[in-house]
């Protein structure tokens, strides 16, 4: 899994992770979350954005751990 998101299919491999990390386990890996936000924090917004939108769609338990603190 890269740590910059680069295009759609990047992003689409990453929610693939995360699925397949929740069958096995309700809570994800600790390096798995520091991996995802890396990227977040290094990709280029619309990636962040589509993210959002394909986990909410594919593993929305897992937006908790990844949606920002209001």
């Amino acid at each position: 899994m890269p740590y910059r998101w680069k295009k759609n299919v990047d992003v689409d491999e990453t929610v693939v992770v995360i699925k397949n990390c929740l069958d096995n386990d309700p809570e994800l890996p600790h390096w798995l979350i520091e991996t995802i936000k890396g990227a977040m924090a290094d990709s280029d917004p619309k990636y962040t954005k589509y993210f959002f939108q394909e986990v909410k769609k594919y593993a929305p338990s897992a937006m908790k751990v990844f949606e920002l603190p209001k």
